[in-house]
């Protein structure tokens, strides 16, 4: 609580604090003390899928279809997919967007989806290669995605918690003007880190607080 003397404020302290009033100060203090913090609650909140190149592993509906009629197999790894831009109050609208679900947790062999390896190839590999280095092609400077262990086909992060997205989950914008919650059964998964998924119990109690006034 910060309240006289805002320049004796540490950045480097792992405490947390606010700039609020006195008034707010009190008010604070009773919701902690007659309230549970979700931190105590049965629940997990966890990130949006990050890819590194959206415009390689996001795919629309007619591309979706293009993949399976080549490879029946590519369904197995496309799931539909929510931006942050598509979360309202209470509901979703689903923009026919699909996520190619190569997550490095998964272990997949991309050579056992050949349509999938063809589209991904064709962003060139030089982008797609995790090493975090540049390259000339045709004379354009490339910049490969960030340094990880993964393999070239798979998603930036590991992702280790993918089977979340298939529970009924709260859905959520990192940012927003107004409460903006909704309530996903549909086994959505949520793209990037401009969203995020909680998952646990007393999901729609708590979609009805989160989007109070």
């Amino acid at each position: 609580y910060v309240q006289q003397h805002p320049t004796n404020i540490s950045f480097k302290s792992a405490t947390s604090w606010v700039i609020i009033s006195d008034v707010e100060k009190r008010i604070k203090e009773k919701i902690i003390k007659y309230g549970t913090p979700l931190s105590q609650w049965n629940l997990s909140i966890n990130y949006g899928i990050k890819t590194g190149l959206n415009d390689a592993f996001i795919i629309d509906q007619q591309t979706k279809e293009k993949l399976i009629a080549e490879d029946p197999r590519s369904a197995e790894i496309i799931r539909p997919i929510l931006r942050g831009r598509d979360i309202k109050r209470f509901s979703y609208t689903f923009a026919d967007q699909y996520l190619i679900c190569t997550f490095p947790s998964k272990h997949i062999c991309i050579d056992d989806y050949p349509a999938i390896k063809k589209h991904l190839l064709a962003f060139g590999i030089e982008r797609l290669e995790q090493k975090g280095q540049e390259h000339i092609v045709n004379g354009v400077k490339i910049k490969s995605r960030k340094r990880t262990q993964n393999k070239w086909f798979e998603t930036q992060d590991s992702i280790a918690y993918w089977d979340e997205f298939s529970k009924p989950k709260i859905i959520f914008k990192e940012m927003s003007e107004s409460p903006s919650f909704c309530y996903d059964e549909k086994k959505h998964f949520v793209c990037l880190d401009t969203a995020r998924i909680l998952t646990g119990q007393h999901l729609k109690y708590l979609l009805g607080i989160l989007n109070s006034k």
